[in-house]
């Protein structure tokens, strides 16, 4: 009977299974490199793959790399520029995929993950999906109430229900929350329809779901001075609030009260980052291009014009020169694009 019980090992899988569990268990770079430090059954060879790769765990992560959403939207010379780049080290490489995918100001800390956003005159903290505020308001930007307006120490914010935020972005009079299971809730000033909810007598002094983006599950949020931008997990761009210069891509200057999908960038491909400025936005697709679109004021929108865009435009520049862009970031005055080789790689 007691052997019916007893504790198996790893290494007392069949050489097969041990691979799917390297390729489909969720695993970081530094995960498979711990492995294989442990033990030399994820070093050595176990006639599973090609002799070019130098351990079992080289090769599942190869096999990750190549199944990876960034990766699989490189030209072929790009995905050799970032290969050399790492050393020609595919662990380096997926470590790389990894850290863009998960570059949405989210960091690793002792005390659990955390991603902190400020607006003008208040701080957001996300740490273990609890969301936290201090500082001033009028507006309900802090999501504590009507009957706090100013806050000196981080305070837990309330949801109507038990909620894990993944995300959070916000500017200076509202803020937007991504939670895990997709929704989306807002909170603040909503008088030129940035929350994305029609009711605009009163200021939104508590986080509320976004219920036009019912059932359609989000994965990043950015918060423009007077409008939104909602990212959904089928790489479709959504934008409510004012419109003043076009910054909602819709092609004209009129103002949205809920979020309405841009369609002219769903033709041009799935877009897997977005980023908004106080009246622009910069939306990075799968296969590395930039799209812009809003006001062209300081050359934000990376076209050499200062003249508003009404629809997202392509930046020729990174298309014309082949440079695959993987994150996007909006200033105030400025704008910053990353590359597929120009991030400096922790070795591993």
């Amino acid at each position: 009977m007691a052997d019916r019980f007893r504790s198996a090992s790893i290494e007392d899988l069949p050489s097969h299974l041990i691979f799917e569990i390297l390729i489909r268990g969720r695993l970081s770079a530094v995960d498979l490199v711990c492995l294989e430090l442990s033990s030399k059954l994820f070093g050595g060879s176990h006639g599973l793959y090609p002799h070019k790769f130098r351990s079992l765990v080289d090769f599942a992560a190869f096999q990750l790399c190549a199944s990876h959403i960034i990766y699989a939207g490189m030209s072929w010379k790009v995905q050799k520029e970032l290969f050399d780049r790492c050393n020609e080290n595919w662990k380096r490489v997926l470590r790389f995929l990894q850290s863009v995918e998960h570059s949405s100001d989210m960091v690793e800390t002792s005390a659990g993950n955390m991603q902190i956003t400020t607006g003008r005159y208040h701080t957001l903290l996300i740490s273990n999906s609890s969301v936290y505020s201090c500082g001033s308001s009028l507006c309900g930007v802090l999501g504590h109430g009507p009957e706090t307006t100013q806050c000196g120490a981080l305070a837990r914010i309330n949801f109507p229900y038990a909620a894990n935020v993944v995300q959070v972005s916000a500017t200076q009079n509202h803020a937007a929350f991504i939670l895990q299971s997709g929704e989306v809730f807002t909170c603040g000033d909503n008088s030129s329809y940035c929350c994305g909810h029609r009711d605009t007598s009163r200021p939104i002094f508590r986080p509320r779901r976004v219920e036009a983006l019912k059932g359609v599950p989000c994965k990043q949020v950015a918060a423009g001075l007077n409008f939104t931008v909602f990212l959904t997990r089928q790489g479709h761009v959504y934008t409510c609030g004012s419109n003043t210069h076009g910054q909602l891509g819709h092609g004209d200057t009129v103002d949205r009260p809920t979020p309405r999908s841009i369609a002219s960038i769903e033709e041009v491909g799935s877009v897997v980052q977005i980023a908004a400025g106080p009246s622009y936005v910069l939306a990075v697709t799968g296969n590395g291009e930039v799209y812009s679109f809003g006001s062209g004021s300081n050359f934000c929108l990376g076209h050499g014009e200062q003249h508003n865009e009404f629809q997202p435009r392509v930046v020729q520049t990174f298309k014309r020169k082949g440079i695959h862009v993987v994150r996007v970031s909006a200033g105030d005055e400025h704008a910053v694009a990353l590359d597929s080789i120009c991030l400096d790689l922790v070795n591993i």
